[in-house]
């Protein structure tokens, strides 16, 4: 494990700034915003393309390759953040070419993307060639590793790959986030998360903080919205465990697991009702934070422990919704009630947190 493949040298993704009026395939810097900003380097970048684009720079083979990894990752319902994760060790262990045994230029028994070994208990010879299997068992151990989400990237893959060369995968960070996104069509930032204040917590979108709580014009607005791009990036406002996965519109609600379609899988409209797909965390001291309106069912389980900064899921516009943001609430108490709802961004405010 660990081998660094120099036989094939492929040039760095360019990085050009995405001009008003370009057409999709450009490869752009997108500005730090929101929950960002300043300790990154003034920004995060990304990239802007059309959904299913190749890459640039990958060759068929390379190309082909990414794509798996990310169809797989999308498939088990890993955090978009994994799927970068996956890209950046593949370039780092194989270049994202399928490596066959190298006979003397083999590292031990390591085979395919990952540079899997048998011996290590990671299958078959047979099956680590496959692509497909090979990145579901990448992505089965990274999400064994505590945390992953909220570490660099490096060491989210040296956790699983454990590498001779523990530092090697950050220098692929940068072109592994604009391959995930070409595939994507969405911006995604490199940045590892928003900043986590003293307190635990952290802002849980980056975005333009809209409609406030329970103001003269809807008094029966329990939380604050923030505005951001379809498909961007959920985050936990503080550890805790998730309980509550639901879709809630059309005047029903449904708790999970889900089997089939529901009224939350498509964008909702005013007067349509509920939340759409949303999810609950509750954190120390009874604190309850609700994330509403997501694009397609949250990306954590009831249960499952979360940290501050985590992805649960992605922006939407599903319930009642006019559009793309994240309707944000925080409960003073478990289980989670309009009666205990209180102004979210009072509450982030005394966390160190500006919304």
């Amino acid at each position: 494990m660990g081998r660094l493949v120099t036989a094939i040298a492929v040039a760095l993704v360019a990085v050009v700034v995405l001009i008003a009026g370009a057409t999709a395939g450009i490869i752009g810097v997108v500005s730090g915003g929101g929950g960002y900003g300043g300790g990154y380097g003034g920004g995060c970048l990304g990239a802007v393309t059309a959904p299913g684009a190749t890459p640039a720079g990958l060759t068929a083979e390379q190309a082909g390759n990414a794509r798996v990894i990310v169809a797989v990752g999308e498939r088990m319902r890993v955090p978009v953040r994994g799927w970068v994760v996956a890209v950046a060790t593949a370039l780092q262990e194989s270049n994202l070419i399928n490596l066959g045994n190298l006979g003397a230029g083999n590292d031990h028994d390591s085979l395919g993307l990952f540079q899997q070994r048998p011996s290590q208990g990671w299958g078959t010879p047979a099956q680590i060639m496959t692509p497909d299997y090979a990145a579901g068992k990448f992505y089965e151990r990274l999400l064994t590793v505590p945390g992953w989400p909220s570490l660099p990237v490096t060491e989210a893959a040296q956790r699983v790959q454990r590498s001779a060369y523990p530092n090697a995968y950050a220098k692929h960070e940068t072109r592994a986030t604009a391959i995930v996104a070409a595939y994507t069509g969405r911006t995604l930032p490199t940045c590892d998360t928003a900043p986590i204040a003293a307190s635990g917590w952290t802002r849980p979108v980056a975005g333009v903080a809209g409609s406030g709580f329970r103001t003269a014009d809807r008094p029966g607005h329990d939380g604050t919205d923030i505005m951001a791009d379809k498909g961007a990036v959920i985050r936990a406002a503080s550890s805790g465990v998730v309980v509550r996965v639901r879709c809630n519109a059309g005047g029903g609600s449904w708790d999970g697991p889900f089997h089939g379609p529901t009224p939350c899988d498509t964008d909702g409209h005013p007067g349509f009702g509920g939340c759409g797909w949303y999810a609950e965390v509750r954190h120390a001291g009874a604190i309850v934070s609700r994330y509403c309106h997501m694009v397609r069912q949250p990306a954590v389980t009831v249960g499952q422990t979360v940290t501050a900064g985590q992805p649960i899921g992605y922006v939407g516009s599903s319930g009642n919704s006019s559009g793309p943001h994240l309707h944000f609430e925080i409960h003073n108490g478990y289980p989670a009630h309009e009666g205990n709802a209180i102004d979210p961004v009072s509450f982030m405010a005394q966390q160190g947190v500006r919304l």
